[in-house]
């Protein structure tokens, strides 16, 4: 790529901070370090025409988290990590909130719910018995004393076969992640802030002064810093960190007339995942089904996943409705074999904020102030 004198003055001269992935960490620490520092020449770099992984890709939940992923987490987990991690996303909404205003992305905190089947009895019946618990960690976090409740009340009304119970998480909420992703790069290129598109990188080097980036159209980019902000695949370009790719296939229909629910749902400990955007249904999920299939950086829908989320469709959640899908997609999650974030140092000159664990509209606002952080540091 062969760049004229005035483009290599304009955008590639004298940069301070280079960021990998335009998604909600990288335009979050974009507009972190810009707030802190207003003269910082900051550029994002995005391999694809939009963010390339999860960040406009998910379900668009809030991610508060459901009863039985709390009490699960609590078996591999201290209890101080479970609820610290509960506060970073409560923390972490508020703060995205703060940020773009609740009507720019359509937030609705409509409420989330758990569905249980009868051969899940058992695992209904232990979250009922420590929803007290729950509730009194989650009253120090949200201030609210009743977060979880049971709402088995509600499954006739929403038009569900095969639900035997429902739990209800008040704090869970939904929003519109094109429109949180479009205000996010309005505002940090309203700022000043480049964002690229099309910009591959392939390689960070740590120089004398900074860093150098190559990329795949064969331009070096130098700068006084970079941050990893590529989650899912960031593995790419740090190898010795250990985050692993997990996809996530979806599907929505066509709108369907009187649809009977609103809110977020989670099924099957919350592998499969379902909400309404007016009178569509998104529906998500089943990567349980073949967790080695889908750890994976490629883009793509399978039909053992697919066929799945229509059989749920027609059988749990729209029994006796009439739906079509109008369209599918997948999105590309970090994970790792605990669910905490990388937020650190690589090299001298290198820093990363990765692995979300698929809670990036919660904590991905925290995470690219933390990953701006480290880079203040740096410079």
């Amino acid at each position: 790529m062969q760049l004229s004198f005035w483009e290599r003055d304009t955008y590639f001269s004298n940069i301070d901070v280079l960021i990998v992935g335009s998604g909600i960490v990288g335009l979050n620490a974009a507009l972190h370090l810009k707030t802190k520092q207003p003269k910082l020449k900051i550029v994002v770099a995005e391999r694809g025409l939009l963010p390339t992984g999860a960040s406009s890709k998910n379900a668009g939940f809030a991610c508060f988290g459901s009863p039985s992923e709390l009490l699960e987490d609590l078996v591999h987990h201290s209890e101080e990590e479970v609820f610290s991690l509960v506060q970073r996303r409560w923390l972490g909404l508020q703060r995205l909130l703060q940020n773009l205003g609740s009507a720019t992305i359509n937030y609705h905190r409509w409420g989330g719910y758990e569905l249980f089947e009868q051969p899940q009895q058992e695992l209904y019946e232990a979250c009922l018995d420590r929803l007290p618990y729950l509730n009194k960690q989650l009253e120090a976090i949200v201030g609210e004393p009743v977060v979880y409740r049971s709402a088995d009340s509600e499954i006739e009304k929403f038009g569900f076969k095969q639900v035997a119970h429902l739990i209800k998480s008040t704090a869970e909420g939904q929003i519109d992640t094109g429109k949180m992703i479009l205000a996010l790069t309005q505002k940090v290129q309203a700022l000043g802030v480049l964002v690229l598109n099309g910009l591959e990188v392939q390689q960070l080097q740590d120089e004398s002064s900074g860093i150098t980036a190559i990329t795949a159209q064969g331009l070096p980019i130098q700068a006084r810093a970079a941050l990893v902000a590529t989650n899912g695949f960031a593995q790419k370009l740090l190898p010795n960190l250990s985050i692993v790719p997990a996809r996530a296939q979806v599907l929505i229909t066509k709108p369907i007339p009187n649809l009977k629910f609103k809110g977020t749902f989670h099924y099957d400990k919350g592998y499969y995942y379902f909400r309404n955007i007016g009178n569509r249904v998104l529906f998500g999920g089943g990567r349980n089904l073949d967790l080695q299939t889908e750890e994976t950086v490629e883009f793509g829908l399978t039909d053992l996943v697919q066929q799945k989320l229509e059989q749920l469709l027609k059988e749990v959640i729209l029994p006796d409705t009439a739906f079509e899908v109008e369209h599918r997609w997948s999105g590309i999650m970090g994970m790792g074999n605990q669910k905490t974030t990388l937020v650190q140092q690589v090299s001298e000159r290198v820093s990363c904020a990765i692995r979300l664990s698929g809670m990036g509209i919660a904590i991905g606002s925290l995470v690219g102030e933390e990953g701006a952080e480290l880079v203040l540091q740096q410079l």
